[in-house]
């Protein structure tokens, strides 16, 4: 399969703001593609070269490529820099230099998708002495025989800068409606993602074996399964009506949540956004190893950092001392952790998601060889207000965040990668106005004045929708950040900045700049209002109304742990909005 045809469709779908478009465009190029090549074709598509957890990253800083630009153009680095500054994107500078480029075409030859990857495969694991130059040589002999459309694309998907909108949820789509008979065949799909986090393996399979094969797709130990979220209320006896009148209420750990996976004795540990973070925890994977009874395991724990003299649990913040690439040993005997277990997927080849929670508690107690180190998660069966209120103190006064308060219904399966009310968090800050804080999307900014001149003013945030997978708007912050937060910030977003509102973004509001949703940061407001201009929720409350924050302040908190689907969602900004009204009724007289 020719290259060309992956760079025409990405300039299709890079033309359009509509997401049904986007949709069929994308759905044209998979039924273009040939079966051995789909899984490559997804992964460009989503600007990698392996699902997320594989943790192998092409690694080619913009620098670089302009100096592979250099050798394939024959253009000097200072005219590369001057059409840059002109179009402030290095794709289409590459686009454009390569449409000037005269040279013959005898020894060139068209460039294949087999090709592509399979170098930039090599360019990604070159390392040691030498590597700059061996990358440099290897991406200028792509660029050499690009055509300038090609060229764009593939210096966007090296430096990490495809930013053509497609999401995850627009590909089970398309995977539905190209392979599946339609957009029916989503669910069988979405769960097989969801349960495997590689859209590539999903695509070989359902273009290979069709939708038969999706529905004999089985969890893996080794690849993360996407984590289960959970809604949130501030009113015991609401999340007691939830559940039909009882509920496992369970401790709600500030910590890191890790999903740990181990075959024998090799052990791996994900992130919640599913990054392998297996080398900053060498003692958990130890834990794992020896306090696991079992073969094959997969399960979740929130790991903490703990004062192993007298036994209190620490803050997150220390924990984040362990986010390192050296000194692992050090951080290990400064900042300990404890492992708390609240859930097991996986047993010696028995996949768990689809079992409730009782049984999959029952399991995970009886695999666990309990330590001041490793244990589950101190948790009860509560079946009144006030059980769920004594526990809730006892939570608080150990030093959690509050409960997770979870169904143990039949029907109490584990949702891999859906939010639901089979879980609802209860944190004290929900019961008056908004103490607490919500974790939102920068979606876009405005510049800045005065002393902010050359850097954002203020940030457009979003909350996320689940079920239309979009990012609505719900306020704009330039309140809390410092000046050193102001200059990380703009050189963060610089890598997500997009030519128009990414087709996912659901605003009235038209921002200086337009990023594509990546960057998550933890915000504080006073109160949540109805509001006429923000999209979050909208009509939900009321008819031409959507929520809004108010005097929003940056906490100072990167929640670089969260993924932006992770993001508080609009619906968990009606119920705040909603905690704040049952407050102000019991104040009144």
């Amino acid at each position: 399969m020719d290259y060309i045809i992956i760079a025409e469709a990405y300039g299709k779908i890079d033309g359009t703001t509509k997401r049904l478009e986007m949709t069929d465009y994308l759905v044209e190029l998979l039924k273009k593609t040939p079966k051995e090549v789909i899984s490559k074709v997804i992964y460009l598509t989503q600007g990698k070269l392996y699902p997320d957890f594989v943790g192998v990253e092409m690694g080619v800083a913009e620098k670089l490529a302009i100096r592979a630009l250099m050798r394939a153009t024959g253009n000097s680095e200072n005219s590369i820099q001057a059409e840059l500054q002109r179009r402030g994107d290095i794709g289409e500078t590459a686009e454009k230099l390569l449409s000037k480029r005269k040279q013959s075409t005898f020894f060139t030859k068209p460039l294949t998708v087999q090709r592509v990857y399979e170098t930039l495969d090599k360019l990604a694991k070159t390392s040691g002495s030498g590597a700059v130059d061996t990358k440099m040589g290897l991406f200028s002999g792509l660029l050499t025989d690009a055509s300038p459309q090609e060229a764009k694309w593939l210096i966007r998907t090296v430096t990490g800068n495809l930013r053509i909108g497609i999401a995850d949820m627009t590909v089970l789509d398309a995977l539905a409606i190209a392979y599946g008979g339609g957009k029916e065949a989503r669910e069988k799909i979405e769960r097989a993602y969801n349960i495997s986090s590689d859209l590539g393996r999903v695509a070989s399979v359902v273009a290979e074996k069709g939708i038969e094969g999706i529905e004999q797709f089985q969890v893996r130990v080794g690849e993360p399964i996407r984590p289960m979220l959970a809604e949130r209320l501030g009113v015991p006896e609401e999340i007691l009506e939830k559940f039909g009148g009882k509920c496992l209420a369970e401790y709600k750990y500030d910590g890191e949540r890790i999903q740990a996976h181990k075959n024998g004795d090799t052990v791996l540990l994900f992130s919640r956004r599913l990054e392998n973070i297996s080398d900053q925890y060498p003692d958990v994977m130890e834990l794992i190893r020896i306090q696991i009874d079992a073969k094959d395991a997969i399960l979740e724990a929130e790991c903490v950092a703990i004062d192993l003299e007298s036994g209190d649990m620490r803050p997150f913040q220390e924990l984040m001392h362990r986010r390192r690439k050296y000194g692992i040993q050090t951080a290990i005997t400064q900042y300990p952790v404890s492992l708390f277990t609240f859930d097991v997927l996986y047993v010696n080849g028995t996949d768990l998601t689809q079992k409730s929670l009782p049984q999959r508690r029952q399991t995970l107690e009886r695999i666990i060889k309990q330590n001041i180190r490793l244990k589950p998660a101190s948790q009860q069966l509560v079946k009144t207000s006030k059980q769920l209120e004594d526990f809730f103190e006892k939570a608080i006064e150990e030093g959690c965040e509050g409960l997770m308060c979870k169904s143990v219904g039949d029907d109490s399966v584990y949702q891999a990668g859906n939010r639901g009310w089979l879980w609802i968090k209860y944190k004290r800050d929900y019961k008056s106005e908004m103490s607490d804080t919500v974790d939102l999307v920068v979606v876009g900014a405005f510049h800045g004045r005065g002393k902010r001149a050359g850097a954002y003013g203020a940030l457009l945030l979003a909350t996320y929708n689940p079920e239309k997978d979009t990012f609505e708007t719900v306020t704009k912050c330039g309140t809390g950040f410092t000046d050193k937060d102001l200059s990380q910030l703009y050189e963060m977003l610089q890598t997500h900045v997009i030519a128009h509102k990414n087709a996912r973004v659901q605003s009235t509001l038209e921002a200086d700049v337009w990023f594509e949703p990546a960057v998550v940061l933890e915000i504080l407001g006073a109160e949540v209002t109805l509001s006429p201009i923000h999209m979050a929720a909208m009509d939900s409350i009321r008819k031409n109304s959507g929520m809004a924050i108010r005097f929003p302040r940056f906490t100072g908190k990167y929640r670089t742990d969260k993924s932006p689907q992770d993001a508080t969602t609009s619906k968990e900004i009606v119920e705040m909005y909603k905690g704040q009204l049952k407050k102000i009724g019991e104040l009144l007289p």
